[in-house]
């Protein structure tokens, strides 16, 4: 049975920290109290109203119903450090990094797509990645419909997706070019200004794939249930804010129509359709940041596969790509009961 209201810590105060505080207010989230946890202690101010970070140890999770790790500080090594002693005190997390993703004793959930897996939970949920996410939103309808046997995906990711000093970075750029400056470059390999890297991530588990192309595969591959779909991804950052968009080309098991796949996307949950190519109506980047839903578009034949769709889609990487979908899988589980 559920609770009225929950003792709640947020794990990392950078750019997905931030956004899960402030959802959590926006979404009238049931807490009793709500506590932000960091590497050292200072004042963290969100929105005007300053917050006193604590220092994350596994004894300040005593007491604590959720604890929200958002996966930016210390991203290789809260959750590993401090994941599973908060669980061992009584607290559920929902993870936002990608340490226990492909753990076999963790769910990987969008409530939208897989809410059932939460019903398997031994304390420790991870929230998919960013990219992982948003296509998702998109395929799982059609999946269900009619069977995705492969599908290619080529993303155009915001810096966002880097953190607070890649957003910095851009801007910083821009300004440098405006004004006939050098740019500086540390966040990435190559400046980011005017540009697009065709690198997210490294390549160490497979030669030649950087490791976002890899999450992207094995990621759907878990949350789908489903190893025999076929996944080709190519995964760059843009220079854009934030929002990330993606080019999806899928091959179904059975004919889909565009006409049947506007219909799906139109009952989908969290979905919004935006398809008018004749009145420039598309999904975009500038119109997803600062929204919940995932917008779909551009959707048509793709004859270079057999029942081939073609689609485009846009999301907030830092909203449903990160911090919304952390609160909505804990929204989901006290929905079901489950905590």
């Amino acid at each position: 049975m559920s609770k009225e209201a929950y003792n709640v810590c947020v794990v990392g105060a950078g750019a997905v920290g931030s956004e899960m505080v402030r959802l959590l207010k926006k979404h009238n989230f049931p807490m009793k109290s709500l506590v932000i946890l960091a590497r050292s202690e200072r004042d963290e101010v969100i929105d005007g109203e300053t917050y006193q970070v604590k220092e994350g140890t596994p004894e300040a999770f005593e007491g604590m119903d959720f604890a929200f790790f958002a996966g930016t500080e210390g991203s290789k090594g809260a959750s590993q450090v401090l994941g599973w002693e908060a669980v061992a005190r009584g607290c559920i997390v929902v993870d936002n990094g990608d340490d226990f993703r492909m753990d076999p004793r963790v769910p990987l959930v969008i409530p939208e797509v897989n809410a059932e897996a939460l019903k398997d939970h031994q304390g420790f949920i991870a929230n998919p990645n960013c990219s992982t996410i948003i296509a998702l939103m998109a395929l799982a309808p059609l999946h269900r419909a009619a069977g995705i046997s492969r599908f290619v995906a080529c993303t155009y990711q915001a810096v966002s997706g880097s953190g607070s000093a890649a957003i910095a970075e851009l801007e910083q750029q821009a300004h440098a070019w405006a004004e006939g400056r050098a740019m500086e470059v540390s966040a990435y390999p190559h400046r980011i200004a005017f540009n697009v890297i065709p690198q997210i991530g490294g390549a160490k588990d497979v030669p030649g794939v950087p490791s976002e192309e890899l999450k992207m595969k094995r990621e759907t591959h878990k949350i789908l249930g489903d190893d025999s779909i076929r996944i080709s991804t190519t995964c760059v950052r843009v220079p854009v804010l934030n929002g990330h968009s993606e080019a999806l080309h899928v091959e179904l098991r059975k004919p889909l129509s565009v006409s049947e796949a506007r219909d799906l996307f139109e009952k989908a949950e969290g979905v919004v359709l935006n398809d008018d190519l004749d009145h420039a109506g598309y999904p975009m980047p500038i119109d997803c940041s600062g929204k919940e839903d995932v917008i779909v578009g551009r959707i048509r034949k793709d004859e270079v596969f057999d029942n081939g769709l073609a689609l485009f889609v846009a999301g907030d990487n830092l909203w449903k790509g990160a911090a919304l979908n952390a609160i909505q899988i804990a929204e989901k589980m006290i929905e079901m009961g489950l905590a």
